[in-house]
């Protein structure tokens, strides 16, 4: 995974929202919840909670896999995490705090996920938020294409289902 922290009084107040929502739900801010999100938030990365588990576990840090699913979960319903569906796959994460509005594009072939923004999306948010009567709160656009490299450095022949 690759490390871009938030600045520290991004992360300050992003996990002070965290421990606000545990508190008002009356639960128990563990050492391992908080280890979770440390993590998730140590990362940019797309992340499947497996492979949070494991870099978890390499870091010497006692959790269990079933703790690491609930507290992603917990994340998510505080919309500190975002829980992505990509084609049949195991669900990916990704932190959602301060992050710029961006969507996905898969390659089917190489497996790759490429991130990009484009302000014409919003205008169509806006536009059908406009004309619905709706407060978006969040969207998901991903497209699903084939590789047209012949040397991908990402291809594993593998494909999306």
């Amino acid at each position: 995974m690759t490390s871009s922290p938030l600045p520290n009084e991004q992360l300050e107040v992003v996990r002070g929202r965290y421990l606000d929502y545990l508190k008002e739900r009356n639960l128990r801010q563990t050492q391992e919840r908080l280890a979770i999100f440390e993590e998730v938030y140590d990362t940019a990365d797309h992340f499947d909670a497996d492979e949070l588990f494991v870099r978890l576990k390499q870091e010497n840090i006692p959790v269990s896999r079933a703790t690491v699913y609930n507290t992603l979960e917990l994340l998510v319903d505080c919309n500190l995490v975002v829980r992505h569906q990509f084609g049949s796959k195991q669900a990916k994460y990704e932190r959602s705090y301060s992050f710029w509005q961006h969507d996905h594009l898969i390659c089917e072939d190489c497996m790759h996920l490429f991130e990009f923004c484009d302000p014409r999306i919003q205008s169509i948010r806006d536009m059908v938020s406009e004309i619905f009567g709706m407060e978006i709160q969040r969207h998901s656009l991903n497209m699903y294409g084939r590789c047209t490299r012949e040397n991908c450095e990402f291809r594993t022949g593998e494909t999306v289902e």
